[in-house]
């Protein structure tokens, strides 16, 4: 018997991005459309929360009807509406939860709230069926955490940065080279051409745990570059990138295979933001090459960025799960997993 067509109009406004997309059945993209605000940031060096708020109202609309023609549906076609309620920007959050509670009311359609970190988990959805249980690395500009995922829609987390995220640290660190945000990217090209000749402190790497820290490594970049500064030397910029490219990149994988090691998996995945790095996936494509039994399942390159897509893949193993929210439904910036028990 044919499974029921089901569709899914997601939100996604959690930074300075603002996308909506339609999904059916939790994982077939019929649009997603992204609307990007980095060159209204890039003067900034970094995302201006008021000013992101800004763009998002100026777009919502534009990007809902895109949207729906893209994919062909009406508002009577779809089944559900999905939005990210945190965590994020709460100027941008509310955006995106305010137009999905206007359509959701409006049509007469359940609304389905998501976190956004379930939403870069289930951008691998495009790749794989996710089996269980399972661990993802997420990685992007905001949060760097490992997560354990027993069974479906439900998450705990295992361990998460102390304080910068890996992203975070790349943005902070591309702005003392000289390189426009968002700037893991072109980091990642020239730690391409480089190599790790500074030899930059892998925080946390060695202790009982799985968390993360990266505001050390970032001191020690910036105090380098000053000091070398001072005294009128000059860098080469592909073995400062590679160098320090290669200790986010070292700590990310050896805190992995730990967990790995505790928690024994089906899959694991890699996603957000700095899931896109060339370093990142060649390293544990290696790694992972040990565990046989565990596939690697990467989040497609092109929604390893924010986008409604993952949150309508999310939102549809959600409300398979009855989850619902009211019209009273709020931002929660600072939304997280549950920690796992021990």
């Amino acid at each position: 018997m044919e499974e029921k067509r089901n569709l899914i109009l997601s939100f996604e406004s959690s930074c300075d991005e603002t996308s909506v997309a339609v999904i059916e059945n939790g994982c077939k993209i019929l649009s997603n459309i992204v609307a990007t605000q980095i060159k209204s940031h890039q003067r900034f060096g970094g995302v201006v929360p008021e000013v992101a708020s800004r763009h998002h109202i100026e777009v919502i609309t534009v990007c809902i009807k895109d949207a729906l023609a893209e994919a062909n549906v009406t508002y009577d076609d779809l089944d559900a509406v999905a939005v990210t309620y945190g965590p994020g920007l709460v100027g941008s959050l509310l955006i995106g939860v305010t137009a999905a509670k206007a359509v959701a009311f409006a049509h007469n359609l359940p609304l389905v709230p998501v976190n956004h970190m379930a939403g870069h988990i289930y951008a691998a959805r495009y790749v794989s069926e996710i089996k269980f249980p399972a661990l993802a690395l997420l990685v992007s500009g905001g949060h760097t955490e490992l997560v354990y995922m027993p069974k479906e829609n439900e998450f705990k987390i295992i361990g998460e940065t102390r304080d910068d995220a890996a992203g975070e640290a790349f943005d902070k660190v591309g702005r003392v080279l000289g390189i426009k945000y968002p700037a893991g990217k072109e980091i990642d090209e020239l730690a391409h051409q480089g190599q790790d000749t500074f030899h930059f402190p892998r925080a946390m790497e060695n202790e009982d745990n799985f968390d993360f820290s990266f505001s050390g490594l970032k001191s020690a970049f910036i105090n380098v570059v000053h000091h070398a500064d001072q005294v009128g030397e000059v860098l080469d910029k592909k073995d400062l990138a590679a160098s320090f490219e290669a200790s986010v990149v070292d700590v990310l994988a050896e805190k992995t295979l730990k967990a790995l090691e505790k928690y024994p998996v089906k899959q694991f995945i890699l996603a957000g933001g700095v899931a896109a790095n060339k370093a990142l996936r060649d390293r544990l494509d290696c790694e992972l090459s040990k565990f046989e039994n565990v596939e690697f399942i990467k989040a497609p390159l092109k929604l390893c960025g924010d986008n409604a897509a993952m949150i309508g893949a999310a939102g549809f193993v959600a409300y398979k799960h009855g989850e619902r929210a009211n019209l009273d439904l709020n931002a929660n910036p600072s939304l997280e997993f549950e920690w796992i028990d021990e």
